[in-house]
């Protein structure tokens, strides 16, 4: 089953954002480290270029994602033009926040402070710590902080002790996700609201591209003889070993699915990025994902671094 998810305030968010952004000088993007093209709403990413907005590309929750993978996204971001790119984890833990500042004070030179501050929109989507950046920039708590999507439902004006000028919008997303492989991650990611998607679902494909990608990661976690099963089999034999069993010896299939998606968010698993730069270009050149089945049912198939340039 496919996974869409644009709940009604979004639709408003969207005018919105679309009538905001011919007033500010620049965006800031947040994206998760973990899946940073599919992070990244092409609404957003419409708007922007209409302007001529650039960008500070923010990858959070980067402690959660494969740093080597994390890293290869830096420099692949860093070729777009008009655009700086930071990585910061996923507590928001920001060790140095005036990298942003002065990250963005770079993008647009000609806002000078004082009677000229720059004016930066903060955009992305749900559930992606939008909330946690500002409050860290801000360095008091202005924006309620959640781990479930859909909170921000309303824009709303900050002005940091440096002058700059934030606006703060609710996580968007778009009308179509067209991708199945997109759908199931974003779900994965607890980027989708959990009424959207069937966690039993998420957590079969879950399964299934984890033993393709990180086989030893929950060879051991989930004690799995057999890695080439397919993703239905895998969650089975994964269920009984959290110990997810009913009478009759039947298993508990939402118990173990949130499990297992709980593990994932939850780095228990450890640090695991769902996507590469390279599988971007796979898109581009319109090829499909290779796992894109992956054992779901044909019924239902479907710390902030050193990184600026």
């Amino acid at each position: 089953m496919a996974i869409q998810w644009f709940p009604g305030h979004m639709n408003k968010a969207k005018k919105q954002i679309a009538e905001t952004m011919a007033k500010v000088d620049m965006v800031i993007e947040v994206l998760d480290a973990r899946l940073p093209r599919i992070t990244t709403n092409p609404l957003i990413h419409e708007l922007r270029v209409h302007r001529q907005r650039p960008s500070l590309k923010i990858l959070n929750k980067a402690d959660l994602a494969d740093p080597k993978v994390t890293a290869a996204w830096v420099q692949h971001f860093k070729q777009e033009a008009n655009t700086a790119v930071l990585t910061m984890d996923e507590a928001g833990k920001l060790r140095d926040t005036a990298k942003v500042l002065a990250a963005c004070r770079q993008l647009v030179p000609h806002r000078t402070g004082g009677e000229k501050p720059v004016r930066a929109m903060i955009l992305g989507v749900p559930n992606v710590g939008k909330s946690t950046l500002i409050n860290a920039l801000a360095k008091r708590k202005l924006a309620k902080v959640a781990d479930t999507p859909g909170v921000t439902q309303s824009q709303q004006r900050i002005e940091l002790p440096d002058g700059t000028i934030l606006v703060d919008t609710p996580g968007m997303m778009w009308p179509k996700i067209a991708s199945n492989n997109d759908g199931y991650k974003l779900a994965l990611s607890g980027t989708i609201g959990r009424n959207a998607f069937d966690a039993e679902e998420v957590a079969w494909y879950a399964m299934g591209w984890l033993a393709l990608h990180y086989p030893e990661v929950i060879r051991g976690r989930y004690k799995l003889p057999d890695l080439a099963a397919p993703g239905d089999v895998l969650f089975e034999q994964a269920a009984r070993a959290l110990g997810c069993v009913q009478s009759g010896n039947r298993i508990d299939a939402q118990k173990a699915a949130e499990r297992i998606l709980t593990d994932f968010r939850a780095a228990t698993l450890g640090r695991i990025s769902l996507e590469r730069p390279a599988d971007s270009l796979d898109l581009d050149l319109g090829e499909d994902e290779p796992d894109a089945h992956l054992g779901v049912p044909d019924a239902q198939a479907g710390t902030l671094d050193e990184a600026q340039p």
